[in-house]
């Protein structure tokens, strides 16, 4: 039988100090799992390093980078790697700013391209190496509903959304012979920031109250409610284990059904 038992698997978190990388560490750490957080906030990765369960011995460290900066990422996780084997990468990172496409900038595009995919793909060919050598690996990357159906007012979320995604399918094709998996993880709306940054942004523009935006997005959401972090990251988990060995280049919706397409 499969288990969904971490014990001795290092896994690097990014994004871990708040909402859905947050709740991943800490379940993955529960099943287990040594795990490093990274964020940009030393402060918040020093308090979110006491959640974590050490009760199986697991050791938890940090490492402070910045995901708007490819190159300092790049630096602090190639240093890193030297010493530690990752058997389980989540690429997380807050969303670009909402808007309509037509009348995004240009270096809107560029930053997020650059904070989602090339940090992404920098982190993921720094952990190959030892994910080969140890025939176990977990690439994750936690994106968007987008990438099935666009979102309304989230135009360069959609395009760069889109583009993680096929970069992803492109590179399970690559790593699975080397006992590698490479998946994608769609959260719905989720009980977080970035889901109130969201509401906030549509009551300023449409001058509806913030509850009824909420309740006009909770109309189109099957399950009539939002997603806690902690389901989102209970598929991660799934993903992040043995027992889904055989789950390659997938896109996982996790929204409560609200994504129209099979």
């Amino acid at each position: 039988m499969f288990s969904l038992d971490l014990l001795g698997k290092n896994a690097l978190v990014a994004g871990s100090t708040q909402g859905i990388g947050l709740a991943t560490a800490q379940i993955l750490a529960h099943l287990g799992a040594n795990c490093t957080l990274i964020a940009r906030n030393e402060a918040s990765l020093q308090t979110a390093l006491k959640t974590l369960e050490t009760d199986k011995g697991q050791q938890h460290q940090y490492l402070v980078a910045d995901f708007t900066q490819p190159a300092n990422v790049e630096a602090v996780v190639a240093q890193y790697v030297q010493n530690n084997t990752v058997h389980i990468l989540i690429n997380n990172s807050g969303g670009p700013a909402a808007g309509p496409v037509a009348t995004a900038t240009p270096e809107a595009f560029l930053q997020a391209f650059n904070q989602h995919l090339i940090c992404n793909h920098i982190l993921a060919t720094l952990v190959l190496p030892g994910m080969k050598e140890a025939k176990y690996g977990r690439i994750i990357n936690v994106i968007s509903t987008s990438v099935k159906i666009p979102l309304k007012g989230l135009g360069v979320s959609n395009t760069i959304r889109g583009a993680v995604a096929s970069w992803a399918k492109t590179l399970s094709g690559e790593v699975a012979q080397f006992g590698i998996t490479v998946n994608n993880v769609l959260p719905g709306a989720t009980a977080t920031g970035r889901l109130s940054g969201i509401i906030d942004n549509k009551s300023a523009k449409s001058g509806l109250d913030k509850s009824a935006v909420e309740e006009e997005m909770l109309n189109e959401i099957p399950a009539a409610r939002f997603a806690l972090p902690e389901e989102i990251a209970a598929m991660i988990a799934f993903l992040a284990s043995p027992a889904a060995a055989y789950v390659n280049g997938t896109s996982i919706p996790v929204d409560g059904g609200r994504t129209g397409s099979i």
